[in-house]
């Protein structure tokens, strides 16, 4: 009897994970820092596959973005005035936050590191890009939660870091226009 029960239980597991692909998506809250020439924003992000929102700290225009790739949509949320601009979805604005970067052509592990409290593996990392230039970034990855904490292009023009990572579900109201913004009026 106990051979026959551990084989149930093995066997739902092993269903149960060839189900369950989506319950693997990536879901995380964290605090985001991005230097472009100089220049350092920081901000919120809620993250979950398909979409995001940003929740921008440093006082210009928009103060929330959020980000629906499934319905290929952004909005901009303008709090002073409760009103929404609704863009096109632009790939180009995605955050990188999986392991692998795209057109990645080679990686190499240079060294380890501590960063925000998790143990890094620090790379150098190839890609080709679309026009088929090859750019070289250094990649921090965090051992413990398999996240990329901080991604650096190598002449340091720009970088992204990640802080606070809380891995944890995102709540749909996240990726919603609030109920009382109305569309912004388009000037003729």
């Amino acid at each position: 009897m106990k051979r026959w029960a551990l084989k149930v239980v093995v066997l739902a597991g092993a269903l149960w994970l060839l189900s369950g692909g989506a319950a693997w998506a990536l879901e995380f809250v964290a605090e985001r820092t991005t230097q472009i020439d100089g220049q350092s924003r920081k901000a919120s992000i809620y993250y979950r596959d398909e979409m995001w929102r940003v929740e921008h700290n440093d006082g210009g225009t928009v103060n929330v973005t959020i980000v629906r790739k499934d319905m290929g949509l952004t909005w901009l949320l303008i709090a002073r005035i409760k009103q929404f601009k609704t863009v096109v979805y632009d790939q180009e604005q995605a955050p990188v936050v999986s392991e692998r970067l795209d057109g990645e052509i080679a990686r190499e592990e240079i060294g380890t590191e501590v960063l925000d409290g998790h143990p890094t593996t620090v790379y150098q990392v190839t890609v080709e890009a679309p026009s088929g230039n090859t750019e070289v970034y250094y990649q921090w990855l965090a051992t413990d939660i398999r996240f990329p904490l901080r991604l650096a292009r190598k002449n340091g023009d720009w970088i992204t870091e990640y802080s606070n990572v809380k891995l944890t579900r995102v709540s749909d109201f996240m990726f919603r226009l609030p109920r009382n913004y109305q569309p912004l009026a388009e000037a003729d």
